[in-house]
């Protein structure tokens, strides 16, 4: 039996919305500690079910590094989720900068070590979605979500169908 496909979570734009007027966004309970990032506020903690409910493996994919499992895991009701270490800078940043490519996009595809998944993330291209079908064989949805709304019912909707596709995997 293939493994669930992978399905790698940014943080700031998805999960945590960005860009409008403060006042525009509403505030969730737990309020932040004094000791946590302000913007933890933002975080709608019904994301924890529609996230518990995808069929596949959740993964961080964010800058956020080991801190989103103990600031967004228990405000989300998730466990503790594996987390995408990124590189070392390398030789190819530069070219990748230049023709467009995310940072993100080589390490996710090493990461998934040829297999299916989404990639969950505000900053996503179509130069990333170029790459991910030219060098990846397995099926894998780019899903770019706008940071000023963060992720929605739709978005939901369509990670799960997509991930609920028998002929995908």
């Amino acid at each position: 039996m293939a493994p669930d496909p992978l399905i790698y979570l940014d943080v700031d734009g998805p999960l945590i919305p960005f860009g409008l007027e403060p006042a525009h966004y509403p505030s969730f309970e737990p309020s932040p500690r004094d000791d946590e990032n302000p913007l933890l506020a933002r975080l709608d903690p019904s994301h924890g079910a529609w996230l518990r409910t995808l069929p596949g493996e959740l993964v961080w994919a964010t800058t956020w590094l080991h801190d989103a499992n103990d600031s967004l895991c228990p405000r989300l009701g998730l466990p503790r989720l594996p987390v995408v270490d990124w590189p070392e800078p390398s030789d190819s940043d530069e070219f990748d900068a230049r023709i467009g490519l995310h940072w993100k996009t080589r390490p996710l595809l090493d990461h998934a070590q040829g297999r299916p998944f989404a990639w969950i993330d505000d900053e996503i291209s179509g130069v990333d979605r170029d790459w991910v079908s030219g060098e990846h064989a397995a099926p894998a949805l780019l899903l770019r979500v706008d940071p000023r709304r963060g992720l929605t019912g739709d978005d939901y909707r369509e990670l799960d169908e997509w991930l609920r596709e028998p002929h995908r995997f």
